[in-house]
């Protein structure tokens, strides 16, 4: 009889509540996201959507609940038997598993692309200037935009930028991406080229979530589909299933917008 391979979620959200001030955002958030797994986040605005992903890389506490990533309370450590809140240091530790991609590009003007992407290995995370930069080349091979490497932000579209972003993000080897609304400042005709280096990094197997209004990629490329509104998750499942035949009345009232 040959063995069961069991594999554990990457991501396990549990329970999470979050608020600002006497507003909550996050009602009680139950989701785990596996190795290799593409999940797209879909909801009107205020539905809690990128709170959530704030929330997963620790760039926003949870109040209630807790999320694991890759094993490890994301925030926190166990320490005497007492969960203990990590410095700084230990953060950005466990950010190093999380690669992340803002609806803004926040690339640094003053620097060429290849000295954005190289940034974070080098000073944050110790890496030899020569692998970060051999690194950085293949990444931006990756990406299509090889022949931009020695490019000032300014010199580049909106979809070349969000694209350096993404291969900025991607620097770091994280085992985890998160996508805010990556296409959501773009003009439309540059929206296509993001969304195609998106497709290459799930078909590649990368762990993704992706927060977003673009349809067409959760179909192509989701391997699940969460459908969020008022702070909760109201529907999940298969593309086809969640965007092709939704079953709740706010899911089919959000979709009748853009299909």
């Amino acid at each position: 009889m040959s063995a069961v391979q069991i594999t554990k979620p990457l991501v396990e959200v549990r329970d999470v509540h979050k608020s600002f001030d006497q507003l909550e955002v996050l009602k009680g958030i139950d989701l785990d996201i596996m190795p290799g797994e593409v999940v797209v986040i879909l909801g009107p605005s205020g539905s809690g959507k990128s709170t959530l992903l704030r929330c997963i890389n620790h760039l926003e506490a949870v109040h209630r609940g807790f999320i694991a990533v890759d094993g490890e309370q994301i925030g926190y450590r166990i320490q005497n038997n007492r969960l203990e809140k990590l410095s700084p240091n230990g953060i950005a530790r466990q950010r190093r598993k999380i690669g992340m991609v803002f609806q803004q590009f926040n690339l640094y003007p003053h620097m060429t692309v290849l000295q954005n992407i190289i940034e974070a290995p080098v000073g944050i995370h110790g890496e030899s200037r020569k692998e970060a930069t051999r690194n950085a080349l293949q990444l931006l091979e990756r990406v299509g935009l090889s022949e931009k490497a020695h490019s000032y932000p300014r010199q580049l579209s909106g979809g070349q930028q969000q694209r350096v972003a993404i291969a900025r993000a991607l620097a770091i080897k994280p085992k985890l991406m998160l996508f805010d609304e990556p296409t959501s400042a773009l003009d439309p005709e540059l929206v296509g080229e993001v969304l195609a280096t998106m497709r290459d990094l799930a078909r590649q197997g990368l762990t993704m979530i992706v927060v977003t209004h673009e349809i067409s990629f959760a179909r192509e490329a989701a391997d699940r589909v969460v459908f969020m509104d008022d702070g909760k998750i109201v529907e999940m499942g298969k593309p086809d299933d969640v965007i092709g035949n939704p079953q709740h009345s706010r899911t089919k009232a959000f979709l009748a917008r853009f299909l």
